[in-house]
């Protein structure tokens, strides 16, 4: 065993994938130290990736006047592709002429005048929502670029002015906000939603690539010892399962049960039911290969049971293939969940979320079409790194126990 062990740490493989699923699994523990719950609302709505810092404890903070104002003009607060956008507005929705367009670009000043002359809120015009929103924004950074040098906040002796070279240390801040994925459609704290999908979507897949092995681990020995009509049987049924897509199955057990009633535990166990056929079929032809060995022929002789000589006989043969059918089973069972929730046919809970369940937030908000990437590219990251993982692991276990792939 212990040389089995040496020998697996040293597939590069195998260590490749177990320190990323390491890795991914330990992410699992984040919320424990997070100031946020996974389904906490931290703002309203989508809010992108930073530190956000609340605007009265700034003001009452220590000033510090220092010759910098800023970065001014245009292009110090949009990029070139945004100040494209800005262009291309110009030229298709408000009518002015492309050299036009041209020449005032050169200029930042001359840029905003042509702008603030063209562009106006109650402009009419055949767009995407979501285009319409990006213009807008635009529009607030040069209505904002376009204020006055000072701001007055207050009334009578309390009034306080604002110039645009007045700082504060960001450390003398009392209240602010760390969101490093920003904040999803309910306006959560996505990394601590996505870690703590992470840890539940790790639970189900284990749960069902657990039920899923254990059922087709039970009927490949039995089927694949036994022989004769169990066999027969016990293989139609295995064929019948196979022949049938077990997704379109997934699916239809899943839609028979209500939503509130598909709780992570009982979606796993609907994954798990239904992803056993092509384990029991790979344990059934291993078995065949082992029923007739000379050690198998002894115990028969000696008179053990039948239990007793595949359990003690034959199970240690194949325990290798057995514990690489799990992992495949685990993420089979994690991607089966990703795909039954972005159908809306996945766990209903209110205390935590899936994967699954925030890719199929992501879509239902148009998190993509809106450009909030923080709201489904860690997710899509996070399913992809844990089928990799695993893929590795299986083949290196692969390479260690097939003589035919060892180097």
């Amino acid at each position: 065993m212990k040389q089995t062990i040496k020998n697996i740490f040293h597939s590069g493989k195998f260590v490749t994938g177990f320190v990323i699923f390491c890795a991914i699994f330990l992410m699992s523990f984040y919320p424990l130290f997070s100031k946020f719950g996974p389904m906490e609302i931290v703002g309203s709505g989508f809010h992108a990736p930073g530190t956000y810092i609340n605007l009265k404890s700034a003001v009452q903070s220590k000033v510090e006047t220092l010759k910098y104002a800023g970065k001014a003009g245009l292009s110090g607060q949009l990029n070139e592709e945004q100040i494209g956008k800005l262009k291309d507005w110009l030229i298709t929705y408000g009518g002015v002429a492309e050299d036009v367009v041209a020449e005032a670009a050169e200029d930042d000043g001359t840029f905003i005048e042509l702008w603030q002359f063209t562009y106006s809120d109650d402009f009419q015009y055949k767009a995407t929502q979501a285009y319409k929103r990006e213009i807008q924004k635009y529009n607030k950074i040069i209505t904002r670029l376009t204020a006055t040098d000072s701001m007055t906040i207050g009334e009578g002796d309390e009034q306080i002015v604002i110039e645009n070279n007045n700082f504060v240390n960001v450390k003398n801040v009392a209240n602010k906000v760390s969101l490093p994925l920003g904040t999803d459609n309910f306006g959560a704290d996505v990394l601590t939603k996505l870690t703590s999908a992470i840890g539940v979507s790790l639970r189900m897949g284990l749960m069902a690539g657990a039920i899923a092995t254990a059922i087709g681990l039970t009927i490949g020995l039995v089927a694949g010892f036994l022989g004769g009509w169990i066999d027969n049987v016990l293989t139609f049924i295995t064929n019948i399962f196979t022949v049938i897509p077990s997704f379109v199955i997934l699916v239809l057990i899943a839609n028979s049960i209500s939503q509130t009633g598909r709780s992570p535990e009982l979606v796993s166990l609907i994954i798990g039911v239904t992803a056993w056929p092509w384990t029991a079929r790979s344990v059934r032809s291993q078995v065949i290969s082992l029923r007739n060995r000379d050690h198998v022929n002894l115990s028969k002789l000696s008179g053990h049971s039948t239990a007793r000589i595949i359990v003690q006989d034959i199970l240690p043969y194949i325990l290798s293939y057995v514990v690489m059918a799990l992992i495949l089973q685990i993420s089979s069972g994690i991607l089966a969940e990703a795909q039954l929730s972005m159908l809306g046919l996945g766990p209903s809970t209110t205390t935590t979320a899936t994967l699954g369940m925030m890719m199929n937030w992501a879509n239902t908000f148009s998190a993509a079409q809106n450009g909030q990437w923080w709201a489904f590219v860690p997710v899509v990251a996070s399913i992809t790194l844990i089928s990799y993982s695993m893929n590795l692991m299986n083949t290196g276990l692969d390479q260690v126990f097939n003589p035919q792939l060892r180097d």
